[in-house]
C-alpha cells in the first residue's frame, strides 16, 4: 500500500492538504490520525488517538498491518493561544502551564509521531516527513523578541529533527526531514493576530496546502544530505 500519513489531520491547512492529495495523487492511501473522531471517506482511513506514545503504537501497528510503503508524513500538530493565554508581550508573562501547553503540542508530539513512524523505515524507504514550525523559531532570526514560549517551543522542534535527521542518515538514509513555515494562515490559530498583517500575506488553507505540496512532495531540491530542510512557504531556506 502506497501510503501518506497524515498527523493532526483535523486542521484547517490539513483538511485542504488532504483535498489537495485527492486530486493530485488519488492512488495513494491517505491516512490521518487525529484526536477527533471522523468517518472514512474514499480514499481517507482516519484513525484516532490521544498522542500518547502507546496511543501512537496503535498508528505505528495498522500501518504495519497494512505493509504501507510510506511516500509522505506531515504533522500538522501546533497551539499558539488558548482560551486563557497569548503569547507573551513581556518576561511578566510567562506562565507555567502556558509554557508546558505549548511544549507539549508543539514539540513533544511531532517527535512522538515521528517516534511511531519510525518502525516503517529502512533504507530504501523514499519518504518526506514533514513538521510544521514557524519563522519565529529561528535562534538567529529574532529581532523583535516576545512569544517566549512559541519561540521555544519550535526552536526545541527545530533542534529535535536537527538530532533525528543524524540519527536518521544512518537508518533511513533516503527519508528528508523538513521543517516547514506556513506563513500567516487564514485560520483559529492566527485569528488574533491578522489585523496586523500586511495586504496579500494572509494566506488561505488551500494556498499553504498547494505550496506545501509542492515543496515536499517529490521535490529534487530536498537533498539527501543527513540534514533537515527548514523552509518557509516559498521554499526560501531559513537560518536556524
Amino acid at each position: 500500500m502506497k501510503a501518506i500519513v497524515l498527523f493532526g489531520a483535523s486542521s484547517a491547512i490539513a483538511k485542504a492538504y488532504i483535498e489537495h492529495l485527492q486530486i493530485n495523487v488519488p492512488l495513494y492511501q491517505i491516512v490521518c490520525v487525529s484526536a477527533k473522531s471522523t468517518e472514512p471517506d474514499g480514499s481517507v482511513v482516519y484513525l484516532k488517538t490521544d498522542y500518547t506514545k502507546q496511543s501512537l503504537a496503535k498508528v505505528t501497528a495498522y500501518l504495519k498491518e497494512q505493509n504501507a510503503n510510506i511516500k509522505q508524513v506531515i504533522m500538522f500538530n501546533g497551539t499558539l493561544h488558548n482560551k486563557t493565554h497569548m503569547p507573551e508581550k513581556k518576561l511578566e508573562d510567562i506562565d507555567a502551564e502556558y509554557f508546558n501547553q505549548l511544549l507539549n503540542s508543539n514539540t513533544l508530539t511531532p517527535l512522538l509521531c515521528l517516534q511511531s513512524i519510525l518502525p516503517l523505515l529502512t533504507h530504501k524507504t523514499q519518504c518526506t516527513i514533514t513538521a510544521l514550525s514557524a519563522r519565529v523559531g529561528s535562534i538567529n532570526d529574532n529581532k523583535l523578541g516576545g512569544w517566549y514560549t512559541y519561540r521555544a517551543s519550535k526552536a526545541a522542534l527545530n533542534m529535535l529533527f536537527k538530532t533525528a535527521a543524524v540519527e536518521l542518515a544512518r537508518r533511513a538514509k533516503n527519508t528528508k526531514l523538513v521543517l516547514f513555515h506556513p506563513g500567516t494562515t487564514d485560520t483559529a490559530l492566527s485569528k488574533p493576530f491578522q489585523k496586523n498583517v500586511p495586504a496579500g500575506k494572509l494566506f488561505t488553507a488551500e494556498f499553504v496546502a498547494k505550496q506545501l505540496f509542492t515543496l515536499t512532495f517529490n521535490n529534487p531540491h530536498l537533498e539527501l544530505n543527513g540534514e533537515p530542510a527548514y523552509l518557509d512557504w516559498q521554499g526560501e531556506t531559513i537560518p536556524w
